[in-house]
């Protein structure tokens, strides 16, 4: 009993050092310590070692917690917050054992080593020889891997045995809720995989070729973009907010605003980035590879500074921006980014209607230069498009221009 408590203060120990080096509230330390020590008694009371901890062994526990919730309040508690308590201090405790967590789940059978295989020769492929971004090459290989699993699930054994049919049913399997837009999304990653498998030999032709694929016309609908006026009415009320996370947010929204970058090219703006001696900014665009070098506008230049000298957090991340909570750290991607942009679009009170994300900064950007009269090729180099055509599609937003030139239909037409 004796040595089970001293292994039992040795982790805890670990885990107090790990959440004072991440700099956590020390409200929050005590409860991921405090499920910490029982999930090491449960673990105890069972006989298995942390190092054999798996996730199962987690929900295990849960479903006993939860249960002794109840015994003592008389109702199950709220799950997704209740989780969330109980899961951090878990999660990390499980890291700091075994190096990461969840654990990859190791191959077991042939199948299983094949399909992984295929997955990992598959993004090699997409990396090396096509020279896509990381963001579409993880995408591809998730879609290769459903694919697999799906024709696993329907006992097809091996790509070289799959029909036409297979590939109709899989589309209409993935299909289910999804949008015109999605479906065609699955249609060209599947297309890319086939592609790749007759390539490199593994099926004897090119099935990519009979994927169908719904439609999606250039021009067909109009993009969400906020006005001018929700933008500056943005600005406007997040600047009133001094706080950290406020004057981080704030800084995000001139950056989208002014520029209208790309979520995901805000969240890996790195400190060297910025060069305040040229009043330049380098913006690396995520989705074409292409890097920008914009002049450092005064606006954005102020709320950065704002951001790095009274509101970041002491880090050792290069990594213009950071979480505002702990553990201290950049943000995941740019999806990260999202839940907190719609709240502040929000607390602005903008009328509801179409995208409410970093995409309708960019798309109300994108109008603004149509206005100015800014030529297709100056647009693209903003937005860090390949190709100057690419910026077509901006001009359908600009509505109201297009209404000062639309033509009077005549009441009655003579043959």
């Amino acid at each position: 009993m004796r040595n089970s408590l001293s292994s039992h203060e040795t982790w805890l120990s670990r885990l107090r050092d790990h959440l004072r080096e991440e700099r956590y509230h020390a409200g929050n330390a005590r409860q991921c310590i405090a499920v910490a020590r029982n999930f090491l008694v449960f673990l105890e009371m069972r006989r298995t070692a942390i190092a054999d901890a798996q996730p199962e062994t987690v929900e295990r526990y849960l479903k006993l917690a939860r249960q002794k919730y109840r015994q003592r309040h008389g109702h199950l508690p709220d799950y997704k917050g209740w989780r969330c308590s109980h899961t951090n201090g878990i999660h990390m405790l499980l890291r700091i054992a075994h190096g990461q967590w969840p654990p990859t789940r190791l191959a077991v059978t042939r199948a299983e080593v094949y399909r992984r295989r295929l997955c990992e020769d598959f993004g090699a492929w997409l990396t090396e020889m096509r020279g896509l971004a990381g963001e579409t090459v993880a995408e591809r290989r998730e879609e290769a891997r459903r694919f697999l699993d799906w024709l696993r699930e329907r006992g097809i054994r091996g790509v070289a045995a799959i029909k036409v049919a297979d590939l109709d049913a899989y589309i209409k399997h993935r299909a289910g809720a999804l949008r015109r837009a999605s479906i065609k999304g699955v249609a060209t990653r599947l297309r890319s995989f086939l592609r790749w498998l007759h390539a490199t030999q593994q099926t004897a032709r090119d099935l990519s070729v009979v994927v169908i694929a719904p439609v999606i016309y250039a021009f067909g609908s109009i993009p969400s973009a906020l006005r001018s006026q929700d933008v500056y009415k943005i600005l406007s009320i997040a600047r009133q907010d001094r706080t950290a996370k406020g004057l981080r947010d704030y800084a995000i929204l001139v950056l989208l605003a002014k520029y209208g970058v790309r979520a995901g090219e805000i969240t890996g703006l790195r400190l060297e980035d910025v060069d305040w001696r040229k009043e330049t900014i380098r913006i690396r665009h995520t989705k074409t590879g292409v890097t920008s070098y914009l002049p450092l506008l005064p606006e954005v230049g102020e709320a950065i500074l704002n951001y790095l000298q009274k509101a970041r957090p002491k880090t050792s991340a290069r990594e213009v921006f950071i979480r505002s909570k702990a553990p201290y750290r950049a943000f995941k991607n740019g999806s990260s980014l999202y839940t907190f942009i719609r709240h502040r679009i929000d607390a602005a009170e903008v009328p509801p209607g179409g995208k409410r994300g970093p995409h309708a900064f960019r798309h109300a950007r994108a109008v603004s230069m149509i206005r100015a009269s800014m030529t297709l090729k100056e647009i693209g180099d903003v937005l860090g498009h390949r190709a100057s055509d690419s910026a077509l599609a901006y001009l359908k937003l600009a509505t109201e221009d297009l209404r000062a030139i639309a033509l009077d239909i005549p009441v009655e037409v003579k043959q």
